[in-house]
């Protein structure tokens, strides 16, 4: 098959699936031709063929669009072995009790886990939600039974097909955030007494997610640029069994990296090969600060045993909670798990969520927030290097907006912690993020509210704590 006729084939299997609708418009030929890394000539070539075929149809000085025809629901076996099947893991009290501290007293956030949210358009998509309550005096609950919302569904599906990642949407379920998500993943894959292996440091929601149901977590080393250590990972796979492995691929809390794609493949590959499940939080994935939107697992999945989660509540709206997985073969126990724990997930905020997706600009507010992400990464590393000690480093994140501090080893974070929170503010102190307590002598911090003299004292105010411990 030549590279122009596997372009629109993709494109064609798209259409089919209902990712763009009749009367859409598709990617642009100079999106698509830096989609699929060819030239403008084939992606000519492509739409071309496509037009033969009666699937789009050119407009004068506004590009490609789907013509009116049937639309063809493809259908998938969900179906497929399940592997039969660390530490205990208990974090939670230390989560929930430094969560609190962050509203005492108008805390300085920088160890907040949340973004800004003045950097969303929460008025606009309000005024969606109040639009839809207007026009709704009752509402069915049948219609948004798992897996969700058609039109959300939809307009999920299309984002990824627009950046490369060509999904069903009948593959994708509507969750309560990425948390739930991420749990139901689990649930469906392993049970009480499983091992699980994560990154380390690894995001304390896959902890919770562990502790929550009586798991055991196994920590394998994760290195700030490589992410997880295959080899390391590999290793442990020889030695015992385990029933799931949980990893952040892009922009990793607390970390910051980007995982690079080789290393995305080869563990893919080595999980398939031994019948080893992903759950893959990509909750930041909008988020980076290159030039393109970075691959995923599920980018490598051939077997369907990535289950792929990911949420709006990181880039649009925290409030709302909308969230998604794209489960793979493990779809229909994940789609069930859903209807068991929480039946469905508030209709209004997804109706508001996929009007806002179809009529907004999403992808303008999205560049100004990368933009705001990335000078604001470079300022607090700038002013961390300057108030903190010899012996700081830090992490060099390529997306999201949370930065990893390694403080001298001496100085304990639980005890930076109590102080700064007595001046008023609060940090994340390394016990978090692991069950081992690895990183007594780190703290993360957050870099996406906005940059006042404020908090420019504040981190002035934690190298002086943090020199006094030192």
């Amino acid at each position: 098959m030549k590279l122009y006729e596997k372009i629109a084939d993709d494109i064609d299997a798209a259409v089919r699936r209902g990712v763009f609708a009749a009367g859409e418009r598709i990617p642009s030929v100079r999106q698509a031709s830096q989609q699929y890394g060819v030239s403008i000539k084939t992606v000519l070539h492509a739409y071309g063929l496509l037009e033969s075929r009666g699937i789009v149809e050119t407009r004068p000085q506004s590009g490609y669009f789907v013509r009116e025809q049937a639309r063809t629901d493809a259908t998938r076996d969900h179906t497929g072995p399940v592997p039969v099947v660390a530490s205990e893991v208990d974090v939670s009290r230390l989560v929930l009790s430094t969560l609190r501290s962050i509203r005492t007293n108008a805390a300085m956030p920088l160890g907040s886990p949340y973004p800004d949210p003045t950097l969303f358009p929460w008025r606009r998509i309000n005024q969606y939600a109040n639009a839809i309550a207007r026009r709704h005096t009752s509402w069915n609950l049948i219609d948004d039974l798992p897996p969700g919302n058609p039109e959300l569904i939809r307009q999920i599906a299309r984002r990824y097909a627009e950046n490369g990642v060509p999904v069903d949407p009948d593959d994708i379920i509507i969750t309560v955030g990425a948390t739930e998500a991420i749990n139901l993943s689990l649930q469906a894959i392993a049970k009480p007494g499983d091992t699980v292996a994560v990154e380390s440091p690894t995001y304390y929601a896959m902890l919770h997610a562990i502790e929550r149901m009586g798991m055991r977590a196994l920590e394998v080393p994760t290195h700030p640029v490589d992410g997880i250590d295959i080899d390391a990972l590999e290793a442990l796979i020889g030695k015992q069994k385990i029933a799931a492995c949980m990893v952040m691929p892009n922009f990793q809390n607390p970390l910051g990296f980007q995982m690079p794609d080789a290393n995305k493949k080869r563990l893919v590959e080595l999980l398939a090969a031994h019948e080893i499940p992903a759950i893959e939080n990509d909750v930041y994935h909008e988020l980076y600060f290159g030039d393109s939107r970075p691959t995923t697992l599920k980018n490598y999945d051939t077997k369907g045993l990535v289950l792929h989660c990911a949420s709006f509540s990181k880039s649009l709206t925290a409030s709302y909670r909308i969230g998604w997985a794209m489960p793979g073969r493990y779809r229909e126990q994940v789609e069930k798990l859903k209807f068991l724990n929480t039946l469905t997930t508030p209709s209004v905020p997804q109706v508001a969520v996929a009007d806002y997706l179809r009529q907004d600009g999403y992808d303008r507010h999205l560049r100004h927030v990368r933009k705001v992400y990335r000078q604001q990464a470079r300022l607090m590393t700038a002013m961390v290097q300057r108030f903190f000690p010899s012996g700081t480093r830090t992490s060099a994140p390529q997306g999201g907006y949370v930065l990893w501090v390694e403080l001298p080893e001496n100085v304990d974070s639980m005890r930076l912690y109590q102080a700064a929170l007595a001046r008023g503010i609060t940090i994340g102190p390394g016990y978090m993020f692991s069950t081992r307590n690895a990183f007594h002598h780190y703290i993360r911090l957050n870099y996406s509210y906005p940059w006042t003299a404020q908090t420019e004292n504040a981190l002035k105010t934690l190298g002086e704590l943090v020199a006094r411990m030192a």
